[in-house]
């Protein structure tokens, strides 16, 4: 499979990529650079934020994003900045924390999980979150280290959930109840222990199979609906960290990375975005219906 490097972005976490289908674009963000980027027609934007934003979806207006203190509907302006509204605070566990994964569900609800600033406390103090078309914030799950990896089958009724912290490293399918926005009868997925990478963020394809980037590993695994690895396709760095379906026939594979510090010298490449082209075709992703 041919890899693509469309950006050299460095970025320190790039995460959240979401293909806009009317601008025909990709968005991302570089969560601690406090940053939202956009890749147009070979072009790079970016737009500066007033605190770490890690998940976005589209809106009608703009976007909506799970940051530091909250839910905010965000929208880029001219002179490079984030206009920010808070649409819902957030009472976290404990000081230190932040949304990191996130994403919308078929019927426009937008759910983010939450994370410790230092990974490495191990504390599974992260939830996961649901902020309905209301503009209500529920919790809905507890005892996370690191939520990452949601995504919902195509039809909406699945929902799938991992922990990406080394001490966890598996994936959960949900059922899920579409008109109340319930994930209920939890069961394990794929034990990523046994597999090159821990799961990171995740994108459903047309065919209801399960992408996971292997973050550690430098690759972006294809599961089926039962569980199956039905391939790995490589990238030329080794923490990939969320992708996505986009293009103007949703069939190439963006996939953001992380820069981490140190000798980079095997991976110059690290906090780059990448294209890959998977074979399959994706789904265009839910815009948030608040």
């Amino acid at each position: 499979m041919q890899c693509e490097l469309i950006v050299d972005a460095r970025n320190g976490t790039g995460e959240s990529p979401v293909w806009h289908p009317v601008e025909q674009a990709l968005y991302w963000v570089d969560i601690p650079a406090r940053q939202l980027h956009r890749w147009q027609a070979g072009t790079h934007q970016t737009w500066q934020g007033d605190e770490m934003l890690a998940c976005i979806a589209r809106t009608q207006q703009g976007w909506v994003a799970g940051m530091q203190s909250g839910i905010f509907q965000l929208a880029p302006q001219a002179d490079g900045t984030l206009a920010s509204q808070l649409l819902s605070p957030v009472e976290h566990a404990r000081e230190g924390m932040r949304f990191n994964d996130g994403r919308c569900d078929r019927q426009g609800r937008f759910w983010a999980g939450s994370m410790l600033l230092d990974m490495a406390q191990g504390a599974p103090v992260g939830a996961l979150y649901r902020h309905d078309r209301e503009g209500q914030l529920h919790l809905v799950l507890e005892d996370l280290i690191v939520p990452n990896g949601l995504a919902f089958s195509p039809d909406g009724t699945r929902m799938y959930l991992s922990d990406s912290h080394p001490d966890v490293q598996t994936i959960w399918v949900f059922d899920y109840d579409t008109d109340s926005g319930t994930p209920h009868n939890r069961r394990l997925f794929v034990d990523m222990h046994a597999l090159p990478g821990r799961p990171d963020g995740a994108a459903i394809d047309q065919d209801g199979c399960y992408w996971i980037c292997g973050n550690d590993a430098g690759l972006v695994h294809r599961f089926t609906p039962d569980g199956r690895l039905d391939r790995s396709l490589p990238v030329p760095v080794k923490k990939p960290s969320m992708c996505a379906f986009g293009g103007a026939n949703l069939d190439t594979l963006f996939v953001t990375s992380i820069r981490p510090a140190g000798d980079l010298s095997d991976q110059p490449l690290a906090g780059g975005v990448f294209a890959l082209d998977p074979g399959v075709k994706g789904l265009e992703e839910p815009a948030y219906r608040g």
